[in-house]
C-alpha cells in the first residue's frame, strides 16, 4: 500500500523554514547587541529552533496526508445520515477534545496557573476553552443544517461579551480576549474545519467556503464568553467583584 506520506514534504519544510527565518534573525540580533546570553543558553535555545522547526514540519505534514483528509471524509460520512441533528452533540465532543490536545491552550494555561499563582489553575482553563470551543462547534452545525445567517451568532455573542466586560475584572478580561485567539490553534483549524466543510458539501444548498470556514469567528468568540463567566462565578466565590489575584 503506497501512502505517499512524505508527498510535497519538500515544499513544507520550504515554509517552516520561511516562517522561523525572521524568528531567528530578532533572535541574533537581540543576543549580539542586547541579551548576551551565555553560551549555554545560545546552544539550548538553538537546540529548542531545531525541535519547533521538525515538529512543525512533520505536523503539517501529518495535517495535509492525514487530518485534513480524514476529517472531510468523516464530515462527508457524517452529513449523510438520516439523524443529522446527531451532528451537534457530536460536534460539541470534537471540539471539545480537540482543544484539550492543543498546544497553544496548554501553554496559555499553565502561564495563567503560574502568574496567577494557581489562582486560576490550568484545569480549570483548559475545561473553560474545551466547553467554549465544543459550544461553538455545535453551534456551527446547527447553522450549517438551518442554513441560518453567521451574523444570528455573531451579533448577539459580541454584545453579550461586550456586557460581560462591564462585571469582570481586569484580569479575566486580558485572558478572556486571549482564550478566543488560542482557541483557534492548528487542531482546530486542520481538523474540525475539515469535518465542517465535509458536512457542508454533502447537504443540498450548503456552500462550504460559507458554512464551513464561518465557523472560526464562532470558535474565537465562545472561549471570551466562557471565561468571562467563569471570571464572575470566581469574584461572586471571593465575595469583591474587583478582586485581582496576586501573582
Amino acid at each position: 500500500m503506497n501512502l505517499h506520506i512524505f508527498q510535497g514534504f519538500g515544499g513544507v519544510l520550504l515554509e517552516v523554514s520561511l516562517a522561523l527565518l525572521p524568528l531567528i534573525l530578532f533572535f541574533g540580533a537581540f543576543q549580539l547587541f542586547m541579551l548576551k546570553l551565555p553560551r549555554e543558553r545560545v546552544l539550548q535555545t538553538a537546540l529548542g529552533f531545531v525541535l519547533t522547526f521538525f515538529g512543525l514540519a512533520f505536523f503539517l505534514q501529518g495535517v495535509h496526508v492525514g487530518f485534513m483528509p480524514f476529517g472531510e471524509l468523516m464530515g462527508a460520512e457524517l452529513g449523510e445520515w438520516n439523524q443529522r441533528w446527531a451532528i451537534i452533540p457530536i460536534g460539541f465532543v470534537l471540539g471539545f477534545v480537540a482543544t484539550f490536545a492543543e498546544p497553544a491552550v496548554r501553554i496559555m494555561n499553565d502561564e495563567v496557573d503560574r502568574e496567577t499563582g494557581g489562582y486560576i489553575s490550568a484545569n480549570i482553563m483548559l475545561y473553560t476553552l474545551s466547553t467554549g470551543v465544543g459550544l461553538s462547534i455545535a453551534l456551527s452545525m446547527v447553522r450549517i443544517l438551518t442554513g441560518w445567517s453567521i451574523w444570528y451568532f455573531i451579533l448577539p455573542g459580541y454584545l453579550i461579551a461586550l456586557l460581560l466586560i462591564f462585571f469582570s475584572s481586569r484580569t479575566f478580561i486580558a485572558i478572556a480576549f486571549d482564550s478566543g485567539g488560542v482557541a483557534t490553534g492548528p487542531m482546530t483549524v486542520t481538523f474540525i474545519v475539515s469535518v465542517a466543510v465535509g458536512i457542508a458539501s454533502v447537504i443540498e444548498g450548503r456552500d462550504p467556503l460559507v458554512d464551513g470556514f464561518g465557523m472560526i469567528a464562532l470558535v474565537a468568540l465562545t472561549p471570551i464568553i466562557a471565561v468571562l463567566i467563569v471570571g464572575l462565578i470566581f469574584n461572586r466565590k471571593a465575595g469583591n467583584k474587583n478582586h485581582e489575584p496576586e501573582s
